[in-house]
C-alpha cells in the first residue's frame, strides 16, 4: 500500500497538469459554441443585429475562446503557488480575468453600432474608420506602453508574489481582474481589428488569438508585436485602395454586387 506521502506526490503533479488542461477545455468549448452561433447567424457586420445584452454575452464567449489559451500558462503558474483549494482559486482567478474582458463588451457594442451607421449611410467614412483602426493598432503596437504591458503579461513571478501576500475571499478574483486589466492594456488595439474584419469573422478571430498567444508566450513575442504594428500600418494604406479587405465595414451585399459585374 502506498504511503500518504506517495499519494500526495502522485496527486500534486496530476493537479498541476489538470489546471491548465481545464482552462484549455473551456476555451475549446467556447470556440465550439462561437462556431455554432456563427453557423446559425451567418456573416453579419457591426452589432450583428443584437441588443447590448446579447452582444455582450456573445462578446464574452468570444473573449473566453480567444484569450484563455494565452492566459493559461500565467494562470497555472499562479495556481501552483498555493497548496490548498487550488482548483477553486484558479476558477476565481480566471473569472476575474474574463469579467474584465466582458466589461469591454459595452464600449465594443458602441463602436460596432457606429460602424453599422457608417456602413449603411457613409461608405467612405466606413473605409476611413477601417484605416483609422489599422493606424491606431499599428501605432500602439510600437509604443513603450505596449512593451510595458506585454512585459507584465509575460512575467508572472512578480505579479504572483504581490498578490499571494493578499488576504480575503476575493483576493484571487481581484488578482485575475488585475491581470485582465494588464492584458486588456496590452491587447485592446488588436481587438479593434475585429470591428474592421467583422466580429464573427472566424478567420480574423483565429489570427488575432494566435497573435496574442505568440506575443505572450513566445521568446520573441516583443519583436513579433512590433512586426504586427508595422503590418497594421501597411494594411491601413491597403484598405484605402481596397475597401473590400475589411468585410466588417462593408455592406453585406457589396461583394455580391461586384461579383455580378454591376
Amino acid at each position: 500500500m502506498a504511503s500518504l506521502g506517495d499519494q500526495r506526490a502522485t496527486v500534486g503533479p496530476w493537479r498541476s497538469r489538470s489546471a491548465p488542461a481545464c482552462l484549455l477545455l473551456v476555451a475549446a468549448g467556447a470556440w465550439i459554441a462561437v462556431i455554432d452561433i456563427r453557423g446559425r447567424m451567418g456573416a453579419m457586420p457591426g452589432t450583428m443585429g443584437l441588443g447590448v445584452v446579447a452582444f455582450v454575452g456573445l462578446w464574452t464567449l468570444m473573449m473566453a475562446a480567444m484569450m484563455l489559451p494565452s492566459v493559461t500558462p500565467f494562470a497555472s503558474f499562479y495556481a501552483r503557488t498555493f497548496t490548498a483549494r487550488r482548483s477553486r482559486r484558479l476558477i476565481a482567478f480566471t473569472s476575474g480575468y474574463v469579467l474584465v474582458w466582458a466589461a469591454i463588451g459595452v464600449p465594443a457594442f458602441g463602436l460596432a453600432w457606429i460602424a453599422d451607421q457608417l456602413v449603411a449611410d457613409h461608405a467612405r467614412a466606413a473605409t476611413a474608420l477601417a484605416a483609422g483602426i489599422f493606424v491606431t493598432c499599428g501605432v500602439y503596437q510600437l509604443t513603450p506602453m505596449k512593451d510595458r504591458c506585454l512585459v507584465r503579461c509575460r512575467s508572472p513571478l512578480g505579479f504572483t508574489l504581490r498578490y499571494s501576500a493578499h488576504r480575503g475571499r476575493g483576493r484571487d478574483l481581484r488578482a485575475g481582474a488585475a491581470h485582465g486589466a494588464f492584458c486588456l492594456a496590452c491587447c485592446w488595439a488588436l481587438m479593434l481589428l475585429l470591428v474592421a474584419f467583422g466580429l464573427m469573422n472566424m478567420a480574423a478571430m483565429a489570427l488575432v488569438a494566435a497573435a496574442v498567444l505568440v506575443e505572450k508566450t513566445s521568446g520573441w513575442g516583443v519583436r513579433f508585436a512590433r512586426m504586427l504594428g508595422v503590418a497594421a500600418l501597411v494594411a491601413a494604406v491597403l484598405v484605402i485602395a481596397y475597401p473590400a479587405l475589411v468585410p466588417g465595414l462593408q455592406p453585406p451585399s457589396s461583394t455580391m454586387t461586384k461579383g455580378r459585374g454591376m
